[in-house]
């Protein structure tokens, strides 16, 4: 059996009941990153069989692990933060199981990106995700215009690194639409910040913006 299971976005107070039994049971833990997720399962107490499956190495850890799969042995995927296969590794050895006739189950939780949207205060009926937002300016730029078209709410993942520069790209794209920047989610300095991209990206200009980050724009019909 295959176990997709959430891990707290930053506070560790969600992690829930059931996530913790079944990473306490399981033959082995797929972890993002061995290290920080080395730490989690410290807190909570539970040792385990830990292997890494990472963005680098998921197509060898895939047939990896499917092997273990079939052979009859539990496995739990976690990500860093959040519910794996969602902007994180996870999607390619669900896959597997899937076309292998494998088992598996998902272990709901934390996720950053519901979280925002929700935080965000703008309507949450529907929404589009993006994922992390490109880059290259030209590809950041296609993806603004894109979300200023849509009647939903859009949420994306950005850098604190390039925060500024998507903001500037907001301001002339978009300047007139209502944005909010959600950063450091569930931690002590988590903030929603909400107003025009002209005014965020002088609020940032003056107090840059550190933490991971999930952008939300609101509809054209908000």
């Amino acid at each position: 059996m295959l176990y997709l299971v959430a891990t707290p976005i930053g506070n560790l107070g969600d992690m829930s009941a059931r996530a913790i039994e079944v990473l306490r049971t399981v033959d082995i833990v797929a972890a993002e990153d061995t290290r920080h997720s080395g730490n989690l399962l410290r807190h909570f107490g539970i040792q385990a069989r830990m292997v890494s499956c990472h963005a680098h190495n998921e197509a060898r850890r895939t047939a990896e692990l499917t092997l273990e799969l079939k052979a009859g042995r539990s496995v739990a995927l976690i990500s860093d933060a959040g519910l794996p296969g969602i902007s994180d590794p996870g999607h390619r050895l669900l896959r597997s199981c899937i076309q292998e006739k494998i088992p598996y189950t998902v272990i709901p939780g934390p996720s950053a990106v519901l979280t925002a949207l929700v935080g965000s205060g703008f309507d949450s009926t529907r929404f589009f995700f993006g994922g992390f937002l490109p880059v290259k300016s030209g590809g950041r730029e296609r993806e603004i215009t894109a979300a200023g078209l849509r009647e939903e709410t859009t949420v994306v993942f950005e850098s604190p690194h390039r925060i500024l520069k998507t903001l500037e790209a907001c301001s002339r794209l978009l300047p007139e639409r209502q944005i909010c920047v959600a950063r450091e989610l569930t931690k002590q300095f988590e903030e929603y910040r909400r107003g025009l991209p002209a005014e965020l990206l002088a609020h940032y200009t003056a107090h840059p913006a550190k933490g991971e980050i999930a952008l939300v724009i609101a509809g054209a019909e908000d």
